[in-house]
């Protein structure tokens, strides 16, 4: 293998750049030609290809986002867009190809392998819900952008004696939700992988403000459902006052935490070397500290899953 290309897609999370870096400059290291793809499965069917020099990734590794531009492409889930992705890899000589992204760029790094092309998928996503990994590129630097929200919401919820419901992302996982929560002293976390009943939150809130507590923070993960309407449901069960902050957008951008500059820095590099020993059809993780890789093909059909021990310590903690 000669020449090698690497794109981004979905939504960007920190250490993306961390990552193409890498997979730039082992591919450089090992005498390879590394190209990058951009604006996703978008820029791969339009051919937007272009090789990068180890000065393309320079400093930008403390930078969040991605350089290499990231797109959603409804095209690219037809095979003929597939075809078309293919041909334009062709054209340029690659010969692999590594995918940094969510569920939504493994399936399109799959759809890539169906067709016999060689790609290694490094899970790129502050939701942390690929499977085959304890932790993706981006999780704990959101992870930490909702805890120093949490702080400071915490000072005027108590300054103001207020109930506040705070939604983060999450999608269909918890992890955010639980692991800022745990981290952050709130009263109830909802995740998408437990039931809840609205009933039990109110209990528990009224049980709070019967022993002289003056203010609650409530984290709800978005894929449980609107932040904005539990909190209406419980001021209107309730009568206390009750604010909602939707954090949104802001949790995907930032500099990335040393962790996940780490993180991608050993996902991107190991990438390259399974392309680099002629396994294609793999995506890359770490458990335990040590870096795996897993089928492709298999991966996605694995549910997500959470550590029920930690929600159920954080119900323990906020009696």
């Amino acid at each position: 293998m000669k020449k090698i290309g690497v794109l981004t897609s979905g939504g960007d999370s920190p250490g993306m750049n961390a990552a193409i870096r890498a997979v730039v400059r082992k591919g450089i290291f090992h005498g390879l030609e590394v190209y990058g793809i951009y604006n996703g499965y978008s820029g791969l069917i339009s051919g937007k290809i272009q090789k990068l020099e180890l000065g393309s990734v320079g400093d930008i590794i403390h930078r969040g986002g991605t350089m290499l531009y990231t797109a959603r492409c409804e095209e690219f889930k037809t095979i003929e867009g597939q075809k078309k992705g293919i041909e334009q890899l062709k054209k340029f000589g690659i010969e692999g190809l590594v995918v940094i992204g969510g569920n939504g760029s493994y399936m399109g790094a799959r759809k890539l392998t169906e067709h016999g092309y060689p790609c290694v998928g490094v899970p790129g996503t502050i939701d942390n819900d690929i499977p085959g990994t304890d932790y993706t590129i981006g999780f704990d630097t959101a992870l930490n952008t909702v805890i120093q929200a949490i702080d400071k919401i915490r000072d005027t919820a108590t300054s103001h004696e207020r109930t506040y419901v705070i939604e983060v992302m999450g999608r269909d996982a918890g992890d955010i939700a639980l692991w800022s929560g745990l981290a952050g002293g709130a009263e109830t976390i909802l995740i998408p992988e437990a039931d809840f009943k609205i009933e039990e939150i109110i209990d528990r809130l009224k049980r709070g403000h019967e022993r002289g507590k003056k203010h609650s923070i409530i984290i709800v993960a978005e894929g449980v459902g609107s932040g904005v309407e539990i909190g209406q449901k419980i001021k209107e069960m309730t009568n206390f006052e009750t604010r909602v902050s939707v954090l949104g957008h802001i949790q995907r951008g930032g500099s990335p935490t040393a962790f996940d500059r780490v993180l991608a820095s050993r996902l991107g590099a190991y990438a390259v070397e399974l392309l680099l020993n002629g396994k294609g059809g793999r995506c890359v993780g770490i458990q335990n500290n040590q870096l795996v890789d897993h089928d492709i093909l298999e991966i996605l059909d694995q549910p997500h899953t959470v550590d029920k021990s930690m929600y159920k310590l954080s119900k323990e903690l906020s009696i």
